[in-house]
């Protein structure tokens, strides 16, 4: 099958938007950030150092399905950045949407964290990244590429992948 969209996940720090963003201007497609869709109150919880718990993305996760439902149904393809950490988080982005590929980046901790260290206007903190490693389930059916490699050859790799060339 055909993909017609790209969910770029993985833990908060992997390079999801950077990816993404390229990935989304070298194909000519539409790229969504996550991030913007949470509620208002996820965006506090998270900015006081809390994380989220599964009702707390229940709607977000709806409203992430719907983007992506739309965007087909208009036959407008596109990249979207989202953690996507769970398998039945998974489930609920890629229900009755045909031509979706997930895209795991994937990373050390250590990595992650001098990453996260680095960056400060981002309302995940550092220190959460223990539990979104806690709640990764890596799943099965994406393309797996190594986050050390620079932006451009993790777009590559994607790119060939999705040509059928790897």
């Amino acid at each position: 099958m055909k993909t017609n969209f790209f969910i770029i996940m993985g833990v908060s720090g992997c390079g999801k938007t950077s990816v993404g963003k390229a990935l989304a201007e070298r194909l000519g497609w539409d790229f969504y950030d996550a991030d913007d869709y949470h509620p208002a109150e996820n965006v506090a919880k998270m900015a006081s150092g809390i994380p989220l718990n599964d009702d707390d993305r229940a709607p977000w996760l709806r409203e992430l399905h719907k983007l992506i439902a739309g965007s087909l149904a208009q036959g407008r393809p596109g990249v979207l950045a989202c953690s996507a950490l769970k398998e039945r988080y998974r489930r609920v982005l890629l229900a009755g949407n045909p031509g979706v590929q997930l895209v795991h980046l994937k990373g050390s901790y250590e990595l992650i964290w001098s990453r996260m260290n680095a960056r400060a206007a981002h309302y995940m903190k550092p220190h959460m990244l223990r539990s979104q490693f806690e709640a990764l389930e890596e799943p099965a059916d994406a393309l797996v590429v190594d986050i050390s490699l620079p932006v451009e050859e993790i777009v590559e790799r994607i790119l060939a992948w999705h040509s059928g060339v790897e």
